[in-house]
């Protein structure tokens, strides 16, 4: 029996949406403040996914400058009708307290490689929006509805309106059609019609331990909806601690054979419940009972390894994890934090051979910083790069960042000090107080490049840095990264750890820094 590993998209990979186009499997996943906005991966067989690009490329389709920490782009929905993509998604403005903005747009595009529209506004009641194309031909739109007021239930239901693609707006009346189940927190609704039966499929009990999957079904679109007898149709045993954690936020789809499958949100802890590569994506088979309820194989609570479906296999190609920057585009994988690769902060072509990073604001900014990042997808895992750079005060910084949020945060960074010089030390935030680990910075010839080593084991984070290549030399101790992790903070939130390379000039210069190559790889 073919079985498929789960997660198929580890590390930050959340709110998994998948869709199937004849024999090509698509699924598209949160992004929040990382720019280019919603990652699209494709596949032939559902075991094998490949990053093949996003939709939100341009500043004309998603500006995110201010955005709060782990807000931006909110579970995307991805769905096909009519010959086109269809793409909502949610941009979140502010997101702690009573409030929320959570403005809803949609895109669309011929071809799933783009190019993808200018947004249309839907609406900002609620976030985690859904399009359902209906068999008469009508259009509709679900979101959950967020409540401010107090003594309320904030997730106070799942909205439903027709979207007209003439008017390119939602019309007709806005109908409640959707309270949820105890398990409160209902979210991220999906629709299906199935039998004559519509069936919504949420996500309840909050993103965390208590995460779950429910089901409910109605002949009439606008309810009243039954709930699944045997609710929640999947969830995760916290007991089980070799298991999949925090499962729920699903979207379903048929391969072309017949068979069922679900994908979902996961995390697994690396220590204390902290999940350092943040919430990924898993797949689970399913099946349809006999009185029209459906099932996960093995459920409800998910599995490591699942039966394949009856596909043949289409492996991807391994791709080189080392970059020498010497393509005058940028890796699919690679990432900015709020802000647009239209801006001149970076240039693979200044310098061939060479990404050149030009300072910016601090790691605190919800603006313009000067970060060029990958996810970390693996629980041990081994980063370097070569650098390049002259600083001439102590506002220019450069290196190699472990960066979760702007209130958490790990720094390998060369800047200049009246004593000593240009000189190497380690910058840790943790819980937005901003530390040095080291008693004294590490001078540094003025006129030489500096290789920068990260080496993450779990929850424990070594530095390296060398004078000559391969000469390593360990610099401070090991650090506790378990703070770069969605569960560790006085705050919900929910990305996951990045790594990268990072330059700040606080005197507003712009000074550079150049960087020879970035390589990532996991180790045993």
């Amino acid at each position: 029996m073919k079985t498929i590993t789960n997660p198929i998209l580890p590390g930050y990979h959340p709110d998994p949406s998948i869709v199937r186009v004849g024999d090509d499997f698509y699924i598209a996943v949160s992004t929040f403040e990382w720019f280019p906005g919603v990652q699209i991966y494709h596949s032939r067989d559902l075991s094998n996914w490949e990053l093949i690009g996003y939709p939100l490329t341009r500043s004309s389709q998603l500006n995110m400058l201010g955005d709060v920490n782990s807000g931006g782009v909110w579970a995307p929905c991805l769905s096909y009708s009519d010959g086109l993509f269809y793409l909502i998604f949610t941009d979140v403005k502010s997101r702690q307290g009573a409030f929320k903005d959570t403005h809803n747009y949609l895109v669309t595009a011929a071809s799933i490689e783009g190019p993808w529209s200018d947004p249309v506004y839907l609406n900002s009641s609620g976030f985690d929006p859904s399009l359902f194309h209906d068999h008469d031909g009508k259009k509709w739109l679900v979101n959950m509805i967020w409540d401010h007021r107090k003594g309320t239930n904030s997730f106070a239901g799942i909205a439903l309106q027709e979207y007209s693609v003439e008017e390119q707006r939602l019309v007709g009346p806005i109908q409640n059609i959707f309270k949820g189940t105890e398990l409160g927190l209902t979210e991220a609704p999906h629709l299906y019609k199935r039998n004559g039966y519509y069936y919504l499929l949420t996500a309840e009990g909050g993103t965390w331990y208590t995460h779950a999957a429910s089901m409910a079904r109605s002949t009439s679109i606008f309810g009243p909806y039954e709930v699944d007898p045997t609710n929640p149709i999947l969830t995760s045993n916290k007991s089980k601690t070799d298991q999949l954690q925090k499962a729920g936020h699903g979207c379903l789809v048929e391969t072309q054979t017949g068979e069922w499958y679900m994908v979902h949100l996961c995390g697994r802890p690396v220590i204390d419940d902290k999940c350092i590569l943040g919430r990924e994506t898993a797949i689970q088979k399913c099946f349809w009972t006999e009185d029209g309820w459906i099932r996960v194989v093995n459920g409800p609570n998910p599995s490591n390894e699942v039966e394949a479906p009856d596909l043949p296999l289409s492996p991807i190609i391994a791709k080189d994890n080392k970059d020498n920057f010497e393509d005058p585009n940028l890796r699919l994988y690679w990432n900015a934090l709020r802000r647009t690769f239209e801006e001149k902060w970076f240039s693979l072509t200044d310098r061939q051979g060479f990404l050149r990073l030009y300072g910016e604001e601090s790691m605190s900014s919800f603006h313009r910083q000067s970060m060029m990042m990958r996810r970390l997808e693996h629980f041990q895992a081994e980063v370097e790069t070569k650098m390049e750079y002259q600083p001439e005060n102590f506002q220019q910084m450069a290196g190699l960042m472990i960066y979760y949020d702007t209130n958490d945060h790990v720094y390998l960074r060369v800047t200049e000090h009246e004593e000593l010089g240009k000189c190497l030390g380690i910058i840790e935030t943790k819980y937005g107080q901003y530390d040095e680990l080291l008693d004294k910075d590490i001078a540094l010839p003025a006129d030489q490049p500096i290789y920068l080593k990260a080496v993450i084991q779990r929850h424990l984070l070594q530095f390296y840095y060398a004078k000559q290549e391969n000469n390593w030399i360990e610099i401070g101790n090991a650090i506790d990264i378990g703070h770069l992790s969605d569960d560790d903070a006085d705050y919900i939130r929910f990305t996951g750890t990045f790594v990268g390379m990072a330059a700040q000039d606080l005197s507003g210069q712009k000074k550079y820094a150049d960087f020879d190559y970035f390589n990532y790889k996991s180790i045993k």
